[in-house]
Formats: C-alpha cells, structure tokens, sequence
C-alpha cells in the first residue's frame, strides 16, 4: 500500500495514459481527468487473480456464495447497510446499469430528471433510450453546493418526472449529501410516485467529518422505489474488470432489469470479475483506510498551493470522491479557450466542466488519485503557465 510510488502506466493501453490520440489531446498533456487511479490495487486481489491465471482454465462461470457474503459483508461493515442475497444483482458497470434501469423503467418520451453539472453519461443514457433529461440545477453558494428542493418538486411535478437518477457522493461536485438532504429528496420522490436510481459508486472515498449514508437506508419505506448501484471498480482501481452490483428489494424491479439483460444477450459475469471483486469485498479495509488518507494528503497539498501560489484559482469543497471540482472563472476566458489553454500551454489534461452540463462552465475536473510527485509537477506547470 504505497500511494506515494510512481507507476509508470504508459505503453499499456491505458485511456488515461495513452489515449491522446484517441480522444486527439495533446500527446505532451499530463493526464489528469478520466476517473481511474494510478494506484497498484490491493494485494488480495492480485493474489487471487495471479492463482487464477496460474490455473490456466478459463471457462463460464458464475458468482458463489462467497461473492454475495462479501457484498453483503463490505455494506454493513463500511456503510451500515443490511442487504440481502436476493437483492443484488451483478451487472457490467454502473453506465449499463443506469441505462437498463431507464429502459426496463420508464417509457420513450417520459421525463428522468438529473442534477447538472453532473457525471455527463446519466444525460447521454437518457438521450440515447430517447427519454427528456430534466434538469435540477444544483445550487453554488461560495465553494459548496446545495439543492433547490423548490424546483425539484417543481420539475417532478410540471414534466412529469417518472426517474431521479441521484448521484451520492455527487460527482463531479464532490457533495456527501447529509441525512436530511438525502430525506428530503427521497420523501419528494415518494410523494409523487418517482423511481430513484442512485449511483454510489463513490461511497467509500468520504473524507472527515463527513460520512456517506446509502440513501435506501434511511426510511424503510425507500426500499419500495430506489434501486442503488455500487461497485469495487472506483474503491480498488479494477474499471477493467467491468463488474458492479445493482441492489433493490423490489422484486418486480429487479425481474424488469434482469430482463433488459436476458434480451441483449448479456448473462454471465467474468470470472477474474467475480474473484476481483470478492477479494475487495471481502479484505479490502485495510486497504481503503491507507488510500483514503493517502488522497487526503493529496487533495491538502492542493488546497494549500492554490491558495498561495494560484489565487486566481477557486478550489470547491471536496467531501467526497477523488475528483477535485476547479473554478477558472477568474481568468476571464471562454470555454474553449481554457481547455486549449490548459491542454496546450500548461499542458494539463483535466475533464472540460461544460460536459456535465448546466453551471459547468468556467470549471475543470482533476482526478487526484495520483502520486503526489505527479500532482505536484501538474501544478507546477500550471502555475508557471499562468505567471508567464
């Protein structure tokens, strides 16, 4: 669990790291935007993926016992949450979860709403399924955010809104929403009938005093209409494996979803999935407790350089998540003369804020889940950029 060594990452098909062509960014860019660490996972895992690589027989398979144990085990451990066997379903990643979810719950032309500026695939899921995106603008006061509840219950209302897709700990905002946000939103959706899918995928990278609540977990009477997606893939750096879990006691839900599965041919999970993601589950606190201080130290050393070296530069508050929200509005430029400056002066390259939509210009997104020599080094360069 050294978060401080340097991984050399290119020259392995990593999208981070060598896909500048692909998405034609600068090749000379530092890459500090698509959410995936430049961490070794832990141990455990490597272990058991080694052994089952060693083994040599890769046939089909499917999730033992153990695997659910392990799910169950990390929710109540890490989050207080009490679920059950039957209320998890594997699926591959949260996106196609969010879209079967649309899909084998809402109708074409019915409205879903969303809390822009948020993670930019919620829009295109609902777009694509040719569903109305809806949006809640969330609310800027200084460097936090809020939620106009207000025109929430006024946009539920007035479009009709059959889905809320929540994001809990939002990206890219970095919010941990508190229990009575969380409550209020919910009791809103209960009193007019929406369907809530929230993403938590970022629920274990939660940074002191705050603390993620399952947002299921609050009212028993929840359970009804929120379905809530998590997976190891953020906690432990395992994107590639492309498995997450789906987990609703709503049984006619869940036989919907499962159905969208069935009817696109997409049935049976990896095995170095499954082994992958037990192996977190089941011993990755250690490991999460060490990475979680290791980017705290990171997301510090930001604040503190900006606040000397990078005044022009506003940080917003960060309660969650390893994804720092920057606020550029003080350099006066438009959109897209700040992404060439940072991508081609400074050499930077951070996540555009416009494709989060609404309140997402001016600001950049920066994935600190780095070492610090390289974080460092981005700053560096940044500030040199911005003084000359």
């Amino acid at each position: 669990m050294n978060f401080e060594q340097k991984i050399e990452r290119k020259h392995t098909n990593s999208i981070k790291w060598d896909g500048h062509q692909l998405f034609k960014a600068n090749p000379e860019a530092l890459p500090l935007w698509v959410a995936d660490m430049d961490f070794k996972t832990d141990e455990h895992i490597v272990e058991a993926l080694t052994k089952l690589a060693k083994f040599g027989v890769y046939g089909y398979s499917f999730e033992p016992e153990s695997y659910f144990e392990a799910v169950k085990g990390w929710m109540q451990r890490r989050h207080n949450w009490t679920i059950e066997r039957e209320w998890i379903f594997s699926t591959p990643g949260v996106v196609s979860a969010v879209n079967a979810c649309i899909l084998a719950l809402t109708k074409e032309g019915e409205a879903v709403l969303i809390q822009e500026p948020v993670y930019h695939p919620f829009k295109n899921s609902i777009q694509y399924n040719k569903r109305v995106p809806v949006i809640n603008p969330l609310k800027l006061d200084g460097t936090q955010y809020t939620i106009d509840f207000e025109d929430f219950e006024h946009k539920i209302i007035n479009e009709q809104v059959k889905l809320f897709i929540l994001c809990s700990p939002h990206n890219p905002v970095g919010r941990v929403w508190l229990k009575e946000e969380l409550k209020q939103m919910l009791d809103i959706c209960l009193k007019h009938q929406v369907i809530v899918v929230s993403d938590e995928i970022h629920m274990d990278f939660v940074y002191e005093p705050n603390k993620h609540t399952v947002a299921v977990s609050l009212d028993d009477r929840y359970q009804a209409f929120v379905i809530t997606l998590v997976a190891p893939s953020k906690s432990f750096n395992l994107a590639t494996f492309k498995l997450s879990q789906l987990i609703t006691s709503n049984k006619a839900f869940m036989e919907k979803i499962k159905h969208e599965y069935e009817r696109l041919g997409l049935h049976g999970q990896n095995q170095f999935s499954i082994i992958a993601s037990e192996m977190a589950y089941a011993h990755g606190d250690a490991y999460m407790d060490a990475l979680v201080e290791a980017l705290m130290t990171n997301i510090e050393w930001v604040k503190a350089f900006v606040a000397t070296e990078l005044p022009q530069i506003k940080v917003m508050d960060i309660e969650g998540t390893y994804l720092m929200w920057l606020d550029f509005k003080a350099l006066n430029m438009k959109q897209k003369d700040l992404a060439d400056f940072l991508m081609n002066q400074a050499k930077l390259w951070l996540n555009d804020g416009s494709m989060f939509g609404e309140g997402g210009e001016g600001f950049m997104r920066l994935n600190v889940a780095t070492d610090l020599e390289t974080l460092k080094q981005a700053f560096y360069q940044l500030r040199n950029t911005i003084d000359n």
